[in-house]
């Protein structure tokens, strides 16, 4: 389906400093600096020339926690194979996979995109960003928290089925929420689901739940008392893909394809 990417050069890469990566003023301010950028009316309608500001601020400014553009090389690659009608995100940040997998659905003759994001600012920053590359018509800020949003989507048949699901929020929530969406209906054969920052910092419980057979996962749901519990039943092919991280580490994507329902 997609094949690990080059490694980037050192000129390319940009490095977190400190222990803190996101949410201390730096997205606000990546959006003053893209608004103040000389090259903004070239910006206008052009989703690379978006993406390549965030990748320079990212590294001239501060470090900015996005997929970056080597694992979003594999992720368009997938999309390219599966031109999903509907693909979801869970986490969008300041936007950054929105527009770079919201354009490459789009051009894959996708009909809506959905960013789900629980950062009200983040939320507010991706759909300037997103307006700004000209996917506005496209790409579906959703601000509100995944599980409750998927829910709500449904309950209102806005969303009825996730051809490509990109997971990238909150590591905890990565089982859970797919298993919102498996209860829903939402993921079913067909589906493509693809979790980022499997190695870092990594996910065994995610790993673990999507590897599993239909056999463990049947005993694991007999036995849950709380949460959100899945559909067992679904049978997962994964595939496992090395990436890099914009800082130049190592990383992976999970790319687990629903390929049927078990008797």
């Amino acid at each position: 389906m997609a094949e690990p990417q080059q490694r980037p050069s050192e000129g390319e890469m940009y490095q977190p400093i400190g222990n803190v990566w996101c949410n201390d003023g730096r997205e606000i301010a990546l959006l003053h600096w893209i608004f103040k950028h000389p090259k903004l009316e070239e910006m206008r309608g052009h989703p690379e020339k978006v993406l390549d500001a965030i990748d320079e601020y990212g590294k001239a400014e501060k470090y900015l926690m996005n997929v970056g553009k080597y694992k979003s090389k594999t992720v368009i690659d997938i999309i390219n194979t599966v031109k999903p009608a509907a693909m979801v995100e869970l986490g969008g940040y300041v936007g950054y996979s929105a527009i770079a997998f919201g354009a490459a659905a789009r051009a894959a003759g996708g009909q809506r995109y959905y960013s789900l994001e629980q950062n009200p600012e983040f939320g507010a920053i991706a759909t300037l960003l997103v307006d700004l590359a000209g996917l506005g018509d496209f790409v579906k800020i959703v601000i509100e928290s995944s599980g409750d949003a998927l829910k709500r989507l449904h309950k209102t048949k806005t969303l009825e089925h996730i051809d490509l699901l990109f997971i990238d929020h909150t590591k905890p929530l990565y089982t859970p929420d797919l298993k919102v969406a498996e209860e829903l209906g939402l993921v079913k054969p067909g589906s493509v689901c693809v979790a980022d920052n499997v190695v870092i910092p990594g996910n065994p419980v995610y790993l673990e739940y999507v590897r599993s057979t239909v056999e463990q996962k049947r005993e694991r749901y007999n036995a849950a008392t709380e949460g959100p519990k899945g559909n067992p039943d679904l049978v997962y092919e994964n595939q496992f893909i090395e990436g890099w991280e914009p800082s130049g580490l190592a990383d992976a994507l999970e790319v687990s394809r629903c390929v049927k329902v078990s008797s």
